[in-house]
């Protein structure tokens, strides 16, 4: 059976480049979002295997994000997104609840198969 994916992203390039890396590797999106609370009000509907949060949203964080899908059990699998490197983020990543954390340029199913 594929894995079922909720991409929550506020960057259409980004959606449609994960779409096509997940896709191509089995996985299959169920659903986008470009906001958090579209995406937490997705998870719910969908309870995807994974979400893919972008941690810096226009309305909530992906930290917030996080929480809210951890609370509301709507997502097997949380991994956290930024075009910005993982150290910048400090302890926010490891205090998340999150499965990890990958880079939007390093995004591959390899490194989300990493941190499942």
């Amino acid at each position: 059976m594929r894995r079922t994916v909720l991409v929550i992203d506020d960057h259409a390039g980004f959606r449609a480049i994960a779409r096509k890396v997940l896709e191509a590797a089995g996985y299959r999106v169920v659903a986008e979002a470009e906001d958090g609370t579209s995406g937490v009000a997705a998870a719910a509907n969908e309870a995807p295997d994974l979400a893919l949060v972008d941690v810096q949203l226009p309305d909530i964080d992906g930290f917030e994000v996080t929480k809210r899908l951890l609370e509301a059990g709507s997502a097997s699998a949380i991994v956290l997104v930024s075009s910005r490197d993982r150290s910048d983020f400090g302890h926010l990543v490891d205090s998340s609840g999150a499965n990890g954390f990958v880079s939007k340029a390093e995004i591959s199913a390899e490194s989300l198969e990493a941190l499942l």
